[in-house]
């Protein structure tokens, strides 16, 4: 069979060497060069490693404590089940993980884990690692590779997907095949405040959309708690505060324990808001403290923070540094079966693009480089396989959206909506559909996008189409906000709001 992979992250490679290994003609198209997007920039490692006293089970059960109740459970244990599998399957690729001087590997712990069960490569810098290993793996194929292609729609026949068009160097072009597989990731852009790299633009999930797949839970975004407070955004790992770094207001207190009984090891969506509300609070930055760590295992455990941040002119193994929250992980994304099957015939999607129903409400540390390795696996060797339907999540476990759906009640009346900019629709989806979310300031939003959308667009190139997808999924993830009405894990409605 002909498949297409779009996108080359963790998830989209791991799909596509399967995929060949199963004897299909494969080709990935890529948005940038091959292995760009997150999977390189994550320092987080891969959970699924047990040593002794710990357990797939328990790692289940951190993983579901984690998404708040909205997880499935099916797929929870099919991401622990296989996630040592997996891991293995990277290390005969060719990544280097971490080791002890016996040969062990070395196992790290995060926030909401309850054992140290994470492997690393090269300290900090695992999502590099692994990118590096797969690419080479893939090169090392007779695998097609289209670079710097953007996917501009999914090719739709009947009721299946048989085929996406492009816009490579300039010129349109369809591409047929008897399955599509979307990797695209994440649509960090969204926010004024990302870790995301450039082009994280929710492309593929967009595309899914106009073509008429089933989207859920895109209300649930994770903000990071730890971006270094500093122009460009630079990610601090979550496993600082795994070895021991602490978060402090002007004071010098541990605020972190107001919230939570876990301080700075709280799930992610609980750090980040009590961080905002310090931050707010205070009227300026609360700050990571890693001086008790020492230098020299500063700067042994995470060379690449150590190197970036004193470029930055910040000595954190002297100083406490300023952070702040930032948008990382989108939970939600075009829905899909345990074998990354969607709603249309033809059309697979894996990685964070993917809604698999793994991270509920709220992503475990460590768990999304796992999920695309153990579902891009499975994505690729369910290719061929008859259709199973795919059932939408239901409306008490996932938010589904569509782009003719309406709110439950009205909006406030339509505003003189400014002038369009990418930056003005970054600045409003993070004070009215960031971390803190209103009613008022949800229904402002949702208005504001409408009047955007309702203009005319020429979609004249690149940053254009990327500019479409950002506010068809700034409408979508409003809209999904607006109608959960609960607070529930990284999805929060108070009555204030805390601006840029």
């Amino acid at each position: 069979m002909n498949i297409v992979v779009v996108g080359s992250g963790i998830a989209g490679l791991t799909a596509a060497l399967h995929a060949h290994e199963a004897g299909h003609a494969v080709t990935v198209v890529t948005k940038g060069a091959l292995g760009d997007g997150c999977t390189g920039y994550a320092q987080g490692g891969v959970a699924g490693v047990y040593g002794a006293g710990d357990s797939a089970a328990l790692h289940a059960a951190d993983t579901l404590t984690a998404g708040a109740g909205l997880s499935d459970e099916a797929a929870v244990d099919v991401l622990v089940a296989d996630g040592a599998t997996r891991i293995a399957e990277l290390i005969a690729r060719g990544t280097a993980f971490d080791r002890a001087p016996d040969g062990t590997l070395l196992l790290g712990r995060e926030a909401a884990h309850g054992h140290a069960r994470i492997v690393h490569a090269g300290g900090d810098a695992t999502g590099a690692e692994i990118a590096r290993a797969l690419t080479a793996a893939v090169r090392g194929t007779a695998i097609t590779v289209v670079e710097h292609a953007f996917l501009v729609d999914l090719i739709v026949d009947g009721a299946a997907v048989n085929g996406i068009r492009l816009l490579h160097g300039g010129v349109l072009s369809d591409l047929t095949a008897d399955a599509v597989v979307i990797a695209t990731g994440g649509a960090g852009h969204l926010y004024a405040h990302t870790t995301n790299p450039d082009g994280t633009t929710g492309d593929g999930i967009a595309a899914a959309l106009r073509a008429g797949a089933a989207v859920a839970d895109l209300e649930f975004v994770q903000f990071h708690p730890t971006i270094l407070d500093a122009h460009p955004a630079f990610l601090i790992s979550e496993a600082v505060r795994g070895e021991g770094a602490t978060l402090i207001d002007d004071a010098g207190r541990r605020f972190t324990f107001d919230s939570h009984p876990d301080g700075e090891l709280a799930p992610r969506d609980v750090v980040s808001r009590a961080i905002a509300r310090q931050a707010a609070q205070q009227g300026s930055p609360v700050r990571l403290d890693a001086t008790m760590l020492g230098a020299e295992a500063l700067a042994r455990r995470f060379p690449t923070i150590d190197r970036v941040t004193r470029e930055r002119g910040f000595d954190w193994a002297r100083s406490p540094i300023p952070v702040t929250p930032a948008a990382h992980y989108l939970m939600g994304g075009i829905a899909t079966d345990l074998d990354g099957r969607t709603t249309m015939p033809g059309l697979f999607a894996v990685g964070e693009v993917a809604r698999t129903g793994v991270h509920g409400a709220n992503r475990l540390a460590s768990n999304s480089l796992l999920e695309g390795a153990v579902f891009g696996a499975r994505a690729a060797e369910a290719i061929g396989l008859p259709w199973a339907p795919l059932q939408t999540p239901s409306a008490e476990r996932a938010g589904a959206y569509s782009p003719a759906q309406t709110s439950p009640t009205q909006t406030s009346p339509t505003p003189v909506a400014p002038p369009f900019s990418r930056d003005a629709l970054q600045r409003v989806m993070w004070n009215e559909v960031g971390l803190l979310r209103t009613d008022d300031g949800l229904r402002h939003a949702l208005t504001t996008i409408r009047a955007w959308r309702g203009r005319p667009f020429a979609l004249a190139d690149v940053a254009a189409h990327e500019d479409a997808n950002l506010l068809l999924l700034a409408e979508a993830t409003a809209s999904a906000a607006l109608h959960r009405t609960a607070s529930v894990g990284a999805h929060f409605r108070e009555p204030a709001l805390i601006g840029v």
